[in-house]
């Protein structure tokens, strides 16, 4: 039976559909952290205050990585190069979404508008990662080997989505409402065509390592295309939504370590 605790069980189990899983995930979330440190060195002296924020986002993004290489650690493996195809972070920015590295390599400072810019991008993409990890949370929060790095990167998922809400929240009411809701509904609408692409590339891939049958390759990908005209059609807007969140300034204490892993 195909469900998604059965597909991540089959991945977990498997050495190198494991070592695939984890070297991905590290990558995106060691690029993530490289970002958000170049943004909080360039931030604009109006948003100064901003600056240690954007620091803890990439601090904890740093830590995610570690805690995947650590994962492969454990069990002896080393990362795999990332395939082209399944990088997340650089599909998108060939959409134009988010700050392009070529931007954040340059000493000059960000301007406000590029802050709502990666503020919507980081909207965007948290909430995706929230989900994922969600998802992750429900059914191995208890797992021997992977239980603590789920509980604590799911927390910090959640933690960064809530800070994307209310520093959006602040600078709509500064003014910039129209703006954001632009940003935010091009980033939503990229960013599913690209975790729809990044999806299918990597069940292919996996696909291959665990020689599936064709017809079960051909039943999720036929999956991830029902979900992507779903989100299409309307999934989208919960990406561009704001709300107040329950947990208010959420980074605005020091990143967490993660001994255990590291």
């Amino acid at each position: 039976m195909l469900s998604a605790r059965s597909l991540f069980q089959e991945i977990i189990d498997d050495d190198e559909a494991f070592r695939l899983f984890c070297s991905i995930a590290a990558a995106g979330e060691s690029q993530g952290g490289w970002e958000n440190a170049r943004i909080a060195a360039l931030v604009p002296p109006g948003e100064r205050a901003l600056a240690p924020k954007i620091a803890r986002h990439g601090a904890d993004e740093d830590k995610h990585g570690r805690i995947f290489t650590a994962l492969l650690r454990k069990r002896g493996l080393t990362p795999v190069p990332v395939p082209p195809e399944t990088d997340y972070t650089m599909l998108l920015e060939r959409l134009g979404i988010g700050l392009a590295h070529d931007r954040l390599r340059r000493d000059e400072p960000l301007t406000e508008h590029d802050i709502i810019v990666y503020l919507a991008h980081s909207r965007v993409t948290e909430q995706r990662a929230a989900e994922q990890m969600r998802l992750l949370l429900r059914h191995f929060a208890g797992h021997p080997e992977l239980g603590r790095a789920v509980r604590r990167i799911s927390d910090d998922e959640d933690n960064h989505l809530a800070y994307t809400h209310e520093e959006l929240l602040r600078l709509a009411a500064a003014g910039h409402g129209r703006l954001i809701q632009r940003t935010l509904r091009a980033c939503a609408l990229a960013e599913i065509r690209v975790h729809r692409d990044v999806s299918l590339a990597v069940t292919a891939r996996m696909g291959r390592i665990l020689g599936w049958p064709k017809a079960r390759s051909a039943l999720l990908a036929a999956g991830i295309h029902a979900v992507y005209a779903g989100e299409r059609l309307a999934g989208w807007r919960r990406m561009v939504s704001l709300s107040m969140p329950a947990r208010r300034n959420a980074l605005g204490g020091p990143a967490t370590t993660a001994p255990e892993f590291v």
